[in-house]
């Protein structure tokens, strides 16, 4: 943040990120511009009309601004831009390159939670070195621990935890704040899922809530869902495991197409050759489901568990 910033939210104020940045904006002395719904070139717009300086989006807002004609994206100058922060859920690694590449190296992400239990960032420079990352942990002492809360090496994926600075419990909640910790009091909040490298950089491969344990192998949904985005017909996806017989579970998808595009049989085909073209066969969706919209929060987080408790009611 700096002085005299031109600072645009694209997200409702209501969500921690976005009222701390118009927030911060109007202590330093800027100009915030917010808008009452996320529309792409709507966005584009409003940058090159006010010189925006500085802005903060989620990685949904990537690919909807990314899917937008070459001819609509080359029409506008954003070229004033000098910082634009992602963080609230997972950046496919596609999308972010391509949005680099777009608008230069002024794409910083963060990794947190509301709860303040740690925080990781990093810049594009960084994130260009280590692709995929959510940056380093700046404050909150992380530890990655297995299932038997033992400490996972370097490169293996575990829980996170993080020793906070200060006390944490939920309000009036002491079974959740029991949940959520350690034995020996460190904390998580929705059971994500990473690891370090050997820089010590953080990569969030899932959540725990969302593994699909498919004839006994640990399939983590994320990876197909950050492939089926970066398909151009497809507009958003939800990957969550299914009742299956034989395997236990079984991978599928709820899709929300480009508008135009018709979701039958022969689509679901091709987007499940899609995904065999680029994962394992056992990471891939067995099905497929077309949904006019996904259920997103207006931060872009996927309410994913609505969709599998639907085609899993008894779970």
């Amino acid at each position: 943040m700096r002085d005299d910033m031109v600072y645009l939210s694209p997200a409702p104020l209501y969500h921690a990120a976005p009222h701390g940045g118009v927030s911060l904006t109007i202590r330093q002395g800027g100009t915030a511009i917010i808008m009452e719904r996320f529309d792409p070139e709507r966005f584009l717009q409003l940058i090159e009309e006010y010189r925006v300086t500085h802005t903060q989006l989620v990685p949904t807002m990537f690919s909807r601004l990314l899917k937008l004609p070459e001819s609509v994206r080359k029409k506008y100058d954003v070229s004033t831009l000098e910082i634009a922060i992602h963080a609230a859920a997972p950046c496919p690694v596609p999308v972010k390159e391509q949005m680099i590449e777009w608008w230069g190296p002024v794409v910083y992400e963060y990794y947190g939670a509301t709860e303040g239990l740690g925080f990781a960032d990093c810049t594009t420079e960084e994130w260009l070195a280590h692709k995929g990352t959510v940056g380093r942990v700046r404050f909150g002492a992380l530890t990655i621990l297995d299932d038997d809360y033992q400490p996972c090496p370097t490169g293996m994926a575990g829980k996170l935890w993080f020793t906070t600075a200060e006390p944490f419990e939920y309000f009036n909640d002491p079974e959740k704040t029991a949940e959520s910790r350690t034995p020996d009091g460190a904390m998580t909040t929705v059971g994500d899922i990473g690891y370090l490298d050997d820089d010590g950089y953080l990569y969030l491969t899932d959540r725990a809530s969302f593994m699909i344990i498919s004839g006994g192998v640990n399939v983590y949904p994320q990876e197909a869902e950050n492939l089926l985005i970066t398909h151009q017909k497809v507009a958003d996806a939800a990957v969550f495991g299914v009742p299956n017989a034989d395997l236990g579970e079984e991978v599928k998808a709820i899709v929300q197409l480009m508008p135009g595009e018709v979701g039958n049989a022969t689509m679901a085909d091709d987007l499940i050759a899609f995904c065999k073209a680029h994962l394992a066969s056992i990471k891939c969706p067995r099905s497929i489901d077309f949904e006019a919209e996904l259920p997103r929060s207006a931060t872009g987080k996927l309410y994913k568990r609505v969709l599998r408790d639907r085609n899993w009611p008894d779970r």
